[in-house]
Formats: C-alpha cells, sequence, structure tokens
C-alpha cells in the first residue's frame, strides 16, 4: 500500500454531528502531519468521544470529510482504518483471555498471518515492559498494565496514526508517566501521528501541540505556546479557562 508524503496523516474538514436536536460537533476542522504529538484538549461533554467514533467509523461522517493518509473514511474505509490504531477510553480487553490471546485475537482482525503477529506481539509487549506476563490473564494485571497492554495491541498491525481517547483515567502518576513517554518516543522515533485526547491539561507538555474543543467546536489549534500567548494567558490553563469562558456554553 502505497502513501502519499504530503498527505496529512490525519484531516479532519468541517465536520458536524448531531444527536437529535443537541450538536456534539461544529464544523470542526484540523489536521495531523507524521510525526506530531497533539492533546486534543477539552472537559468531559466536549465532544471529544465523539470526534473519535467518527474518525474510526462507529458512526457515519454524515457532514464534512475526514480522511487518514488521503483515504476518506466514508468512501474508502478499508485502507483509511487499516493505518489507525486506537487505544479506547473503556477497556475492551477480554479479561479471560491471555495478554498473548488478547492480542492474537486483534492482530487476526487484521488478518495478519499467525508468524507475523508473533513477531509484532513480542516486540511490543517487550516495549511495555510485559513480556514476561503475556501467558497471564488480563485479570491478573493491574490497571494500568492492561493500558499498556491495550497500547501494544493498538500498534500490533504497524499503523501510523494512533488515537487514544482519555488513556490515563483511573492510573497512578507512575502509569501515566510511562504511557506520555513511550508515545512521545514512537512519533520521535517511528514517525507515527498521534491524536491523545484528555481533560487533564498537564498532559499536553510545552512541546507539545494541542486542539481545545470545547462544547463541540474548536476554540485553538497550534503549539502550546502559542495557545497561550494568543489567549493572553501565562500558562496553558489560564488560556484555556479564558478561552472556554469566551464560548459562554457550558461542557
Amino acid at each position: 500500500m502505497t502513501f502519499i508524503p504530503s498527505e496529512p496523516a490525519l484531516s479532519v474538514a468541517d465536520v458536524s454531528h448531531a444527536f437529535g436536536a443537541r450538536r456534539a460537533l461544529d464544523q470542526v476542522g484540523f489536521a495531523l502531519r507524521p510525526g506530531d504529538f497533539t492533546v486534543l484538549l477539552g472537559l468531559n461533554g466536549a465532544g471529544k468521544t465523539t470526534l473519535f467514533s467518527l474518525i474510526t467509523g462507529l458512526y457515519h461522517c454524515g457532514r464534512g470529510r475526514i480522511s487518514v493518509f488521503g483515504h476518506d473514511i466514508s468512501r474508502e474505509p478499508s485502507p483509511a482504518l487499516a493505518r489507525i490504531g486506537v487505544v479506547f477510553q473503556q477497556s475492551t480487553l477480554d479479561l479471560d483471555l491471555t495478554v498473548e490471546q488478547n492480542l492474537f485475537y486483534h492482530a487476526s482482525l487484521h488478518g495478519m498471518a499467525r508468524s507475523a503477529a508473533a513477531a509484532r506481539i513480542a516486540v511490543e509487549l517487550e516495549r511495555v515492559g510485559l513480556g514476561a506476563r503475556r501467558r497471564d490473564r488480563a485479570r491478573q494485571l493491574s490497571g494500568g498494565q492492561r493500558r499498556r497492554v491495550e497500547l501494544a495491541r493498538a500498534l500490533i498491525h504497524d499503523p501510523t496514526l494512533l488515537l487514544l481517547d482519555e488513556p490515563t483515567v483511573g492510573l497512578d502518576m507512575e502509569s501515566r508517566a510511562f504511557l506520555l513517554a513511550h508515545v512521545r518516543r514512537l512519533c520521535t522515533e517511528q514517525r507515527l501521528a498521534v491524536l491523545w485526547a484528555t481533560h487533564l491539561i498537564d498532559e499536553a507538555g510545552p512541546d507539545a501541540c494541542a486542539i481545545v474543543l470545547h462544547g463541540g467546536r474548536v476554540l485553538a489549534d497550534g503549539p502550546v505556546p502559542s495557545i497561550i500567548r494568543d489567549a493572553g494567558g501565562t500558562t496553558l490553563k489560564a488560556a484555556f479557562d479564558q478561552l472556554v469562558a469566551g464560548t459562554g456554553v457550558r461542557a
């Protein structure tokens, strides 16, 4: 499969979505390039999960356009989805299966041969420090370890775009720090494009890009220092509060 290097890893253009009379997303637009680590920052109810559901094809994108490396998610779902790895907000591991069985099942969904899957599983589990736990049942792992398995699983088929929806909720500080560092390293070393959705402002470091989403609308998009400067704040939290207050819209 050949991709045009000039194409964005992810392009979201003028996307709107509603549930009945409630508009969850309102003309949302942004783009990610290979190697970008971008934090989708918003309070609960801002529209982050709805946006992820549209990007991954769980919801139909009826208004606007979403493309992955030039492949429209509505018109060319197979090549678009093949390049995406996802860590959902709610855990989706089968707790009665072993770590290895969970990952083999995911690999089979992507049509991977067992020998190729075994090699990728070994690599990704070692990267997250769980190679020795591959034959343990998922229920035997801590919350932080399960998240590491889900991250390894999302990378088994070697995607070029990684989506993480509130991946650190409920985790301790050490587990949070590990996930952030690991994903940031993948951006640098493998040119993986990452969209990291969170309501935790401290997860958007000063060298990251951020998209501020509130009430279904993008209020700011760019490098964190630029967002702070343009909002007239001294910190990202101050800039976020200023942007949100200016909308008059509650989450």
